[in-house]
Order: structure tokens, then C-alpha cells, then sequence
């Protein structure tokens, strides 16, 4: 017998300030028609002055408990991927934890930028399969319009806030690919690329720094590690592209994600894309697209998903799972 860490619920929370792209072209040298031209991206979110990275995170994760027909108490471990917290410390999973009314778990953050939530994914696979969790909360939520530079047309039009979650309980399963729940994984970083994207502030200097990015290099790098982590995770499974139903990509750039599904030789009617709606919103983008793809009905009970990403680091990996 083996033990699966299966999706129970799934959910998200979006703030309610649409920035469309003519928002951007009002200060800066661009228009609607090069920033979709360029990135697939029309509109995205803000969270509103004083509204946090565990204030959107806290609401996906009661929209997920509302799915899944749980309790906040029912929890017992929470890992939220996410690289602009509230604090330096304590973690943002703490304070989600406290908003749901968990006092019997435990709660930690995860930082793999755009790659966290595939990195939570994979921890929390790993609790379970251990028997050191039976249920997990894994949650993606980023405000990254607070580390923007607005004067850089290149990054701030890119980028959006929002928050996704997932609950996986632990179930028996037998052992082969059939199984719901996750099936595989495959993690990689390389810190010689770090600075292709990064912030520029932190602890050493003291103030929290904007994102900067070499988007042509990242560009280049995104598209070869992406379709070489799934193709890792899948071969781990014993699956291959063929036996995939839904490729669900972070949501960087409808290019990249294009290239990608071309690279693993899947259709793009086989990929879940929010981008447009989105924007890039970093570590919670794969949960968004999971919980978006659910109510529009194209994920369903027993599919075979792959979400793979990539971020600064530069961090990336993906997972396979039968919902």
C-alpha cells in the first residue's frame, strides 16, 4: 500500500482592483497592443492600500476549506509559498493560520519566487508520504505590485497580485500511476543565474528593494527547463506527454507557455492559461490557474496534471498529479 497526498479542495482569491494594460500607457512609453503583443497579458490585479500577502492568502485558503468541506482546525500543517510576506518575520503562514482558526498545526513559508508553490507542493507531498502531516494546506500568494518600479515598462507590466490554495489529505493508494493524488516530482536550482532576476534589497541593505529582471535571458532559460522538469517529473511517474490531460504552467508570459507545451508536444487546448487575466502573479499563479481551471470545468476528478515553473534562483521544477 502507498500512501497519495490527494486534492481535496482548491480555491482563490483575486483582489478587487483590475489594472488593464491602458492603466500603464497613461506614464509610460507603452500601449495595450505591446504589452499583449508581448506577454499575453491584458489585465491584472492590486491588492488595495494596506491589504497584505496574508490577507489575499488567508481568503484563498477559507475558499479552499469551503470546497473541500473542512474546518480551519481540521488542518495540520500550512506551507505558503510566497516571497513578499507581511514581515520579515514571523511567516505569512502563521498569520493565515491564525485567520482560519488553526491552533493545533503548524505553519511555515516556503521561497522559490515563481517556483514556491511547486516547491510547497512537493514539501507537503513529502510530510504526508512520511506520516509527519496527514493534512496540508498549501497556499500561493504574492503582492508583488509593492516591489515594482514603475518607471520600468520591462517588469511592472508583467506582474499582478492574487492567491490560490490547495488542501491534500493523505490516502491509500497502490502504488501506480492510476492513483489520485500526487504521483512525481522534480526540483532544480542553479544560483549562478541568480542575478537574471532578483531584488534588489533585503536585509543587507536595508529597505526592501525592487524587482529586476533580464527578460530575454530568462526568456531563453525558461522555456528549456520547463519542458526538461516536466518531461523529469512525468518519467518519474512512469507517464509520459501523451498520458497528460491538463498542463498547468505558471503564468509568466503566453509565450513561454506556448513554447513549453510545444517543447513536451502537448496541444495548447491541454493547458490551463490565466494569464491574460492575471498577469504574472509569481508563486500564486499555478494555484489561480488550478482553482480557475476547476470552475470552468476543465479539470476533473481523476485527470492527469502537470504544473511546472520557474523563478529567480533561478529556481524550477514541476509535479504530477491525478486530481
Amino acid at each position: 500500500m502507498t500512501i497519495r497526498a490527494v486534492v481535496q479542495g482548491v480555491g482563490h482569491y483575486l483582489p478587487d482592483r483590475v489594472v488593464p494594460n491602458s492603466w500603464f500607457a497613461e506614464t509610460l512609453d507603452t500601449s495595450d497592443e505591446w504589452i499583449r503583443s508581448r506577454s499575453g497579458i491584458e489585465r491584472r490585479h492590486f491588492a488595495a492600500e494596506g491589504q497584505t500577502t496574508s490577507d489575499l492568502a488567508a481568503r484563498a485558503a477559507r475558499a479552499a476549506l469551503a470546497d473541500a468541506g473542512m474546518d480551519g482546525s481540521e488542518i495540520d500543517a500550512i506551507i505558503l509559498a510566497t516571497s513578499t510576506a507581511d514581515m520579515t518575520f514571523p511567516s505569512a503562514a502563521t498569520m493565515v493560520q491564525a485567520a482560519i482558526g488553526n491552533t493545533t498545526g503548524f505553519a511555515f513559508d516556503v521561497q522559490a519566487v515563481c517556483a514556491g508553490f511547486v516547491y510547497a507542493l512537493a514539501t507537503a507531498n513529502g510530510m504526508i508520504m512520511s506520516g509527519q502531516a496527514r493534512t496540508v494546506l498549501v497556499i500561493g500568494a504574492e503582492t508583488f505590485s509593492r516591489i515594482m518600479d514603475w518607471t520600468d515598462r520591462s517588469t511592472c507590466v508583467l506582474f499582478g497580485d492574487g492567491a490560490g490554495a490547495l488542501i491534500l489529505r493523505a490516502e491509500d493508494g497502490t502504488g501506480a500511476a492510476t492513483d489520485r493524488g500526487i504521483l512525481a516530482s522534480d526540483l532544480n536550482s542553479d544560483g549562478r543565474f541568480r542575478d537574471l532576476l532578483y531584488v534588489d534589497g533585503g536585509i543587507a541593505t536595508q529597505n526592501t528593494g525592487m524587482l529586476r529582471m533580464e527578460g530575454r535571458e530568462v526568456f531563453r532559460h525558461a522555456v528549456e527547463k520547463l519542458a526538461q522538469t516536466a518531461d523529469a517529473a512525468l518519467h518519474k511517474a512512469g507517464l509520459t506527454a501523451e498520458d497528460v490531460d491538463w498542463v498547468v504552467p505558471h503564468q509568466a508570459n503566453i509565450r513561454i507557455i506556448q513554447s513549453t507545451a510545444r517543447k513536451l508536444g502537448v496541444d495548447m487546448d491541454r493547458v490551463v492559461v490565466t494569464v491574460a487575466d492575471h498577469g504574472n502573479t509569481s508563486a500564486a499563479s499555478i494555484p489561480l490557474a488550478l482553482s480557475v481551471g476547476v470552475a470552468r470545468g476543465q479539470i476533473k476528478r481523476g485527470d492527469l496534471v502537470v504544473t511546472e515553473a520557474i523563478g529567480g534562483g533561478l529556481a524550477w521544477g514541476a509535479v504530477v498529479l491525478r486530481w
